[in-house]
């Protein structure tokens, strides 16, 4: 393990302190990929998680671009053994004959043709281990519960670790990969929930669903229905996820009955969903979560940055979570490496981090927030690849939207096809803002725990 020079660290030690290059809070796939690699640059780092791992999540289906990432932290053959081969995705609606499938294979670059679906226990297991593997100090079972910025090169954090001690920490550069506990953003007043967008989240695993046969068994499937939207994701060992995502004032309609109840009820509200389930049983506990979208004013400070779910939050619809967290970790170690080593570039480097942070959310925003536009709706259920709009659509779906990908020219295109099919079906789209306006209608707090 790299060890740190105290000196580098201004001002005295106090007794019950420990001095570190980084302090990293949060040991999921933001914190777990920013970790190794700072350590591998010779800093030495110290990630404090509240959970201990294996622990149960969600977002268990990658994008393709993810497994460049894999490779890259050197986990990519543990992955590919706990998870399910993902080719590609289907769409379901009720309001068209025909489901629609796409591959991978078919996007912009064909170098990237699949992904994993995965149980993030296992995941975010093999990441954090990793970690301690490339020389993190890892504390699992540790919580954060203040932080204290003595100056623009120093901050102090404390934490009672698994067994209920203080411990506390001092550092030249904090990361908050804290997820959606937010803890910086919270901390700071600083995050917002997000007008354009409100969903909650119920969801189950399941066993028994019945599967498409051959390469297509491991496809998410996303299903449209009347309150919003169901996730499909085939996991190993027969078991399937199923999460319904809905608007706050479905929500409402919840009343007294379990959320399991609530769950079943739902797919009850889906046909082509309940028909893959008629044979299934549930095999989990229903459980829920206020999937409500947010982001802080700002990502980053002269010794912080805000890293994946603890910056911004989006509906997971494209499932972009994981890759987004992953991709930010790659950014950040870049920029927190050269703010360490080189102060005068620190300024700079922390901008080409900004950008990085705000594009991917900027990206799936745009579709997440007109997917329930029956416009949209058509044209991603009869895609047409004139001027090669359909292979970058698929590309952003693989997330393939980072470096130099060459898709932005067809993916303007499509937009402007989207704005031009608004203009010539005047009604339509008037009565779909209408629509979306009453969908995403200020969530109260009882209905932000509506779906706990």
């Amino acid at each position: 393990m790299a060890t740190v020079d105290e000196h580098a660290v201004p001002g005295r030690l106090q007794a019950d302190e420990q001095a570190c290059d980084v302090l990293v809070i949060g040991g999921g796939p933001a914190g777990s990929t920013v970790a190794p690699l700072l350590a591998r640059k010779g800093h030495r780092v110290v990630l404090i998680d509240k959970d201990h791992h294996p622990r149960f999540h969600i977002g268990e289906s990658l994008l393709p671009a993810n497994l460049p990432l894999l490779e890259r932290l050197g986990v990519g053959d543990e992955v590919s053994a706990i998870g399910m081969p993902k080719p590609g995705a289907e769409f379901v609606s009720p309001w068209h004959d025909q489901a629609m499938s796409i591959a991978f294979a078919d996007a912009w670059d064909k170098s990237m043709p699949g992904a994993y679906q995965v149980r993030r226990a296992d995941f975010d297991d093999i990441l954090i281990r990793n970690a301690a593997r490339c020389g993190v100090e890892v504390h699992q079972g540790c919580k954060a519960t203040g932080v204290e910025f003595i100056d623009d090169r120093q901050v102090r954090v404390e934490a009672l670790d698994a067994e209920g001690r203080p411990r506390r920490w001092r550092a030249r550069f904090l990361v908050d990969a804290s997820g959606r506990d937010t803890f910086l953003a919270s901390r700071q007043g600083i995050k917002h929930r997000n007008p354009h967008h409100t969903s909650a989240a119920v969801y189950a695993h399941f066993s028994g669903a019945r599967r498409h046969e051959g390469p297509a068994e491991g496809n998410i499937t996303v299903f449209w229905f009347e309150h919003g939207w169901f996730w499909f994701i085939p996991l190993t060992d027969g078991v399937t996820s199923v999460g319904m995502v809905s608007w706050p004032y479905f929500m409402k309609t919840r009343g007294g009955r379990s959320l399991q109840q609530f769950l079943l009820d739902g797919i009850a509200m889906c046909p082509a969903l309940a028909e893959r389930l008629s044979g299934a049983c549930m095999v989990s506990e229903a459980e829920g979560t206020g999937n409500f979208s947010y982001a802080a004013e700002r990502n980053h400070g002269p010794n912080h940055v805000l890293l994946g779910d603890a910056f911004a939050f989006v509906d997971p619809v494209f499932s972009s979570g994981v890759m987004l967290a992953m991709q930010g970790g790659v950014a950040a170690a870049e920029a927190i490496d050269t703010c360490l080593r080189e102060p005068r570039k620190a300024a700079a480097a922390l901008k080409a981090y900004d950008r990085v942070a705000r594009k991917g959310p900027a990206v799936f925003s745009w579709f997440i927030y007109r997917m329930t536009n029956p416009i949209m709706r058509d044209l991603l259920m009869h895609p047409r690849n004139v001027l090669r709009m359909k292979e970058a659509l698929l590309s952003v779906l693989a997330g393939d939207i980072y470096g130099r990908t060459p898709i932005w020219t067809s993916v303007r295109l499509f937009k402007l096809v989207y704005y031009i099919n608004n203009a010539v079906q005047p009604r339509r789209a008037y009565r779909a803002w209408k629509r979306r306006q009453f969908n995403i209608g200020q969530a109260s707090a009882p209905e932000l725990q509506a779906a706990r």
